[in-house]
């Protein structure tokens, strides 16, 4: 187990000697972004790591001797979106929703990861979304738009990064969904576009785009608690990058890890999904922590989050002063997949009976089972079912990444509030969010930050 009481130590002892002589700036810097990860999200994640894993140790970034919390507001806005975000936490700088590495007047910025490149270190980014995403277009892309995929995966061409990993690419097809040229693009930068880890870890090339695997066509890699055979995993992706940069770049390297998917069960309110999402970023996060155990005195290890989603909170109205998180073992799907298996039911001809939704919600989520519900409960979603399936008469919600049946609203809702988990909306919101840091000047990140100053923290770290 880690035993941060002596590194802890260990880092007092090196800002001491670090005030008489100047220090080295670190060679190797790892940047953890957990979009939507607010504060609720991170101590839901720790209860559930508490009191249903038994760990006697908490979630590896709690432990790291160095913390704070960040406001998130964009130019535009007190409730930022995650491509003003990304610019602010990769280049110092505010801007409006829905931009990238531009400021505010669609002058570009410059982010750290482009600086540090071109002073020779290497450069890995990775994702569980799409790698033309806000959060790791930021970090190499200038557009006034988050929605320019094409040009976005261009710039990430010109980049000259080492490596790029995500779900799928969004902008390989023009307007009438034909084929575009932008793989061809990719190959003219020498960019080598494979499919999968293993993919990847036979390549020879130095610069590497990593997608999903063949056969899988996810718009993310696929939610931990849905368990999708054969899929990338976040921890899996760390990997393969960290042995990238390793092998092309051992002198210095920069890398970003975004654990996307967070946001994406934010989106949904889906409280199970999202506590399994922290705690597989937290299991990528220990892949470089393992880098760090064996780098101390040349390593920095930053963790943060964009913004909040959801708005997530310990303890609902149900539950008054209690949660309970047991319950969440019990839910074996997420709330989009359990939408779309609704979907294909609505749209099937196949007869479906509430007894069959009975026993699927009793397998898949452990409803009267292991879960268990009030007889008022049960009567609501059994009119919810006549209502959506029956009637055909559902009030869907629209949500950023999905359109959700009432049924399927209903359903989860109640697993919430059984297992104690409260949401204030669909979206972001200005919440604080959480930074955590271990490492070489780590020191400088504690306290309260506005997230402008992460990258300018890096920058006077690095000396840029």
């Amino acid at each position: 187990m880690i035993n941060l009481k002596k590194l802890y130590l260990s880092s007092v002892l090196v800002s001491c000697i670090a005030g008489l002589y100047a220090q080295d700036p670190p060679k190797y810097i790892f940047y953890f972004i957990g979009d939507g990860l607010g504060m609720g999200h991170v101590l839901a994640a720790e209860t559930y790591n508490r009191m249903v894993l038994g760990q006697n140790e908490p979630l590896l970034m709690i432990q790291f001797p160095h913390s704070g919390v960040i406001t998130t507001y964009s130019s535009s806005s007190p409730v930022t979106d995650s491509a003003a975000a990304g610019t602010a936490l990769s280049t110092g700088y505010k801007t409006q929703n829905s931009m990238i590495g531009m400021d505010s007047d669609t002058v570009s910025v410059t982010s750290v990861a482009e600086q540090l490149f071109e002073i020779g270190y290497g450069v890995g980014l990775v994702t569980s979304v799409p790698p033309d995403d806000a959060t790791p277009g930021a970090f190499y892309a200038h557009v006034p738009n988050r929605n320019m995929y094409y040009d976005i995966t261009v710039q990430a061409a010109k980049s000259g990064y080492q490596f790029l990993g995500g779900s799928k690419l969004r902008g390989t097809k023009n307007k009438d969904g034909q084929p575009n040229d932008l793989l061809d693009i990719l190959k003219q930068y020498n960019v080598d576009y494979v499919k999968g880890a293993d993919a990847a870890r036979a390549s020879t090339s130095e610069r590497i785009l990593m997608v999903n695997p063949e056969g899988i066509d996810t718009y993310q890699i696929g939610y931990t608690i849905d368990s999708i055979p054969g899929a990338l995993t976040l921890p899996e992706m760390t990997d393969v990058c960290l042995s990238h940069l390793k092998k092309w770049c051992p002198e210095k390297f920069f890398m970003m890890v975004e654990g996307g998917n967070i946001d994406y069960a934010g989106h949904s309110n889906d409280g199970g999904a999202a506590i399994k999402e922290i705690i597989n970023f937290n299991e990528a996060l220990k892949v470089a922590y393992d880098f760090f155990i064996s780098h101390s005195d040349e390593t920095l290890i930053i963790v943060t989050a964009d913004h909040d989603t959801g708005g997530l909170g310990l303890g609902s109205i149900f539950t008054g002063y209690n949660m309970h998180p047991k319950y969440i073992d019990y839910q074996k799907i997420s709330k989009d997949r359990f939408n779309e298996i609704c979907h294909e039911i609505l749209q099937s001809s196949q007869p479906f009976s509430w007894d069959d939704m009975r026993e699927m919600l009793k397998k898949q989520l452990g409803f009267w089972e292991g879960v268990p519900l009030t007889e008022d409960q049960t009567r609501m979603l059994r009119e919810k079912f006549t209502k959506t399936f029956e009637k055909r008469d559902s009030e869907n919600l629209s949500t950023l990444y999905n359109n959700f049946d009432e049924f399927s609203t209903a359903v989860f809702k109640v697993f919430n509030d059984i297992c104690g988990i409260g949401w204030v909306t669909y979206n972001h919101t200005g919440n604080y969010v959480p930074v955590y840091a271990i490492g070489v000047d780590a020191d400088k990140f504690a306290g309260i930050h506005d997230n402008t100053n992460i990258p300018e923290l890096i920058r006077k770290i690095t000396k840029l």
